[in-house]
């Protein structure tokens, strides 16, 4: 599957809708992403001193669907942020058969990583600092990151501080051009975390860093009798749970190590205990470079 990245056909994204929740203030806004910022700071006193935790969900997703619901648990009792969510399920909807609906939502995610950085690039105006901006996307949306991250630098000539792509999606992208995938260089710091590696998520090792949970490829938990009565493949739960595995280590700082390691047979025959150790997830310091490798088997998170 190849997919197109043509960047010429001027597509239209403006029923994409963005969610701004305040949690500590129980106040939560949406407006279409053209304007976002404008009417979300006439309707309400942001904070510019606050992070901005910005989630773009990926293919067939919706702001009600379980990615977005797990990452709204995750941040709902932080505190000193904001979360927005976006909801560009107009355009990367199932509808029209799987197939041809991917393909087109890849088609979408050129224009929609441009209007995201455009969206960043207001909030900037506004007053928030480009290190207050934490980007982070799963599958489809780790890949419209990348076209973020390139928008906000043209305009702003700073780059977001952070961008977190959760197993980027793989399929049309992995034999793609550099420039149309989620890399280092988009970001102040750019790191990814594999689950489906070769499935629907990339293949791709192009981050900072880039962290494999367990082996990358197929979850421990996520075996072919997982959720038999939701129809889930291997690949579908694995490439899901990689969003599970991040957001619980919001709330869970120093959950998961990860060292640095050539192979995930080098990490399991233990052949790396001696390399360079750091933290997996949102308190990831940022601070190494490279391929780590991660171990879940400790945390029953899918009991």
């Amino acid at each position: 599957m190849e997919g197109d990245h043509n960047k010429n056909l001027n597509l239209n994204i403006n029923e994409t809708v963005v969610y701004l929740y305040d949690f500590q203030n129980n106040f939560n806004l949406s407006y279409p992403i053209n304007g976002a910022v404008k009417a979300f700071t006439n309707a309400y006193n942001l904070d510019v001193t606050r992070r901005i935790i910005l989630f773009v969900p990926g293919y067939k997703s919706h702001v009600v669907k379980s990615a977005s619901e797990i990452i709204r648990n995750a941040f709902k009792d932080m505190p000193n942020i904001y979360l927005m969510i976006v909801d560009h399920s107009a355009y990367t909807s199932a509808q029209g058969g799987k197939l041809n609906s991917y393909e087109r939502s890849v088609t979408y995610s050129y224009y929609l990583g441009e209007a995201i950085g455009n969206l960043l690039v207001d909030l900037s105006m506004y007053g928030f600092p480009a290190q207050n901006l934490h980007c982070i996307g799963h599958s489809l949306g780790s890949q419209m990151l990348g076209h973020a991250g390139v928008g906000y630098f043209n305009r702003t000539a700073e780059k977001v501080w952070r961008i977190t792509g959760i197993d980027p999606a793989g399929p049309c992208y992995s034999n793609a051009l550099i420039q149309e995938q989620l890399r280092s260089g988009v970001a102040g710091y750019v790191e990814v975390y594999h689950c489906n590696a070769g499935g629907l998520g990339s293949t791709s090792v192009l981050a900072d860093t880039d962290f494999f949970i367990n082996n990358g490829k197929i979850q421990p938990h996520c075996d072919a009798g997982f959720f038999p009565s939701l129809g889930d493949s291997e690949s579908k739960c694995s490439h899901k749970s990689c969003v599970k595995y991040w957001a619980e280590t919001v709330n869970n700082p120093g959950w998961y190590l990860a060292w640095k390691c050539d192979s995930y047979k080098d990490f399991s025959q233990g052949k790396c205990s001696r390399n360079e150790v750091t933290i997996a997830g949102y308190s990831n310091p940022g601070n190494s470079t490279g391929t780590f490798y991660v171990s879940t088997s400790s945390y029953k998170i899918f009991d």
